[in-house]
């Protein structure tokens, strides 16, 4: 396998100073699956610019290490005619020289951070060749388990003083603040979320700070421009995640929401210096989140950016996303059977008591995704976004009344209803379903005139209590038969649904009327 690396990764791996430690794990991988690293002759001409002579020197020593195309292909006319118009500066032609060695089969995969490059491979039709770090590394360790390193990375409140602050993962906000450790040391008795490899080395910190209406925005080293009104308020104080293709980025994320209904905050916000492309990550994680522009804060150490994230009680039903927890009663609310093999599996905020947190320690994405999917043959496809999955585990050991319960609430993002091809269905669902490559190739044959399709779901809410199907039936939600019991995506009237959630405790305030 080919792969050819855009410059900026080279330049990064090569550096004196690296910024994203998810370029050692990219790296690992590479290595591991015996990957050929390529280069485009561009890096070498962007090599040339450097004035300083030593510095030019030891990194062409250092790309004896990779493989160099010798030659170049002529621009195809597909490429030419996409990129065009995209291609306003010197950097962009650069760029689409890289893409059109991938377009013409030159090399098998190119991993960028490059927006642009990614806008260009998909207009192309070739975006399932082009990875970001992040996608790479999702790919990597969902297609070779076997290979995977760290296998159990758990988020854990931790006091800040009982965390490793000599840790390196610490040194980017050391560099950005010049008073990083007295302010860590300060916070010694507070909480923090962390998450540690098995080695003790940390992956992912995250630091909450509820502010309430008395907060101060204006004096110096506080000031926020345009100036913040008097809200509730959480503040993401400290927030950073290492590459390592386990969506561990969104599984914080899980975190900050959690904390911000339990806070009753109105709004969510988060301070940063965008000038590395880690952090660049960080906002756009955030961005597709609800996350939005504020303006700048105005500190010592200079300018950061504000981003806030609206969290009164809405539901935006073009993009359940940005409005995430919060769920329509206005939807239409769909049972769906789960296997107890699957279930917790796929949904492991929603384990059972008579289940062991051991038998999910082993990390895999699709658990720490609050982006989902849920692959079925059902006959019936009346699905839209917005609607209200309400899953439901099936029986386990024991009569199906009193071991299958309702756990979980998820809200519909997609429903993709024709899918084309097995290798379609696979690209789709590899990093976000409890399927394995093999088993989604079984699911794809299994009925050659019924094939699967995939729904994308956001991971709203586990129910604080459970209703098994005997409870369903005293409530009447289900029909006091002996063979009745919720099918597949059996519509709930709204009046039902309310029966269930005020039955199962739930917090209210996430339900939209």
């Amino acid at each position: 396998m080919n792969v050819l690396l855009d410059t900026n990764i080279i330049i990064e791996r090569e550096s004196l100073h690296i910024n994203q430690r998810g370029i050692g794990s990219l790296f690992y991988w590479l290595d591991k699956l015996r990957y050929t690293k390529c280069l485009h002759n561009v890096i070498l001409e962007e090599i040339e610019k450097y004035k300083n002579k030593d510095l030019k020197e030891t990194f062409k020593i250092k790309l004896e290490s990779y493989v160099v195309l010798k030659t170049e292909s002529a621009e195809n006319p597909a490429v030419s005619a996409v990129c065009a118009t995209l291609d306003i500066n010197e950097n962009d032609l650069n760029d689409t020289r890289l893409l059109n060695e991938l377009f013409n089969n030159r090399v098998d995969i190119l991993i960028t951070e490059d927006k642009k490059i990614h806008k260009k491979a998909k207009l192309l039709g070739i975006s399932d060749k082009v990875f970001t770090i992040e996608s790479f590394l999702e790919k990597a360790n969902t297609e070779n388990p076997e290979l995977v390193e760290y296998k159990n990375l758990i988020a854990r409140k931790k006091l800040c003083g009982n965390i490793n602050l000599k840790d390196s993962f610490f040194d980017s906000f050391r560099k950005d603040y010049k008073t990083f450790n007295e302010w860590f040391n300060h916070k010694a008795e507070e909480p923090a979320y962390v998450c540690n490899a098995p080695s003790g080395e940390i992956l992912a910190f995250l630091y909450l700070k509820p502010e309430g209406e008395e907060e101060d925005y204006h004096s110096e080293g506080k000031k926020i421009v345009p100036e913040f009104i008097k809200k509730k308020r959480l503040k993401i104080g400290t927030f950073k995640i290492i590459l390592n293709g386990y969506k561990l980025g969104e599984r914080f994320l899980k975190i900050i929401f959690d904390n911000a209904i339990k806070q009753n905050v109105e709004e969510i916000y988060v301070t940063i210096f965008d000038d590395t492309d880690e952090k660049k990550r960080l906002v756009y994680l955030l961005e597709k989140w609800g996350f939005k522009y504020w303006g700048i804060k105005e500190t010592k150490d200079g300018e950061e950016k504000v981003y806030v994230r609206d969290f009164t009680p809405r539901f935006d039903l073009s993009s359940p996303k940005i409005t995430f927890p919060y769920f329509s009663l206005n939807s239409t609310v769909h049972f769906v059977p789960i296997h107890p093999e699957f279930h917790t599996d796929l949904l492991p905020d929603s384990m059972l008591n008579t289940e062991s947190a051991e038998n999910f320690i082993e990390n895999k994405a699709y658990r720490n995704a609050l982006s989902k999917i849920y692959v079925t043959h059902a006959f019936n496809r009346n699905l839209e976004r917005g609607d209200i999955l309400l899953f439901y585990r099936t029986k386990s050991n024991g009569p199906a009344r009193y071991t299958s319960v309702v756990t979980t609430i998820g809200v519909i993002e997609s429903v993709i209803k024709d899918i084309k091809n097995e290798k379609e269905l696979i690209e789709i669902c590899g990093k976000r379903s409890v399927f394995d490559n093999n088993q989604l190739s079984s699911l794809w044959n299994k009925y050659p005139s019924l094939k699967p399709f995939p729904i994308n779901f956001l991971y709203v809410y586990s129910f604080p209590k459970r209703l098994n199907l005997q409870e369903l039936i005293n409530l009447r939600v289900i029909s006091n038969d002996f063979n009745s019991f919720p099918k597949m995506f059996d519509v709930i009237t709204k009046e039902n649904f309310q029966k269930i959630l005020k039955e199962t405790n739930t917090d209210m305030k996430l339900a939209v009327d």
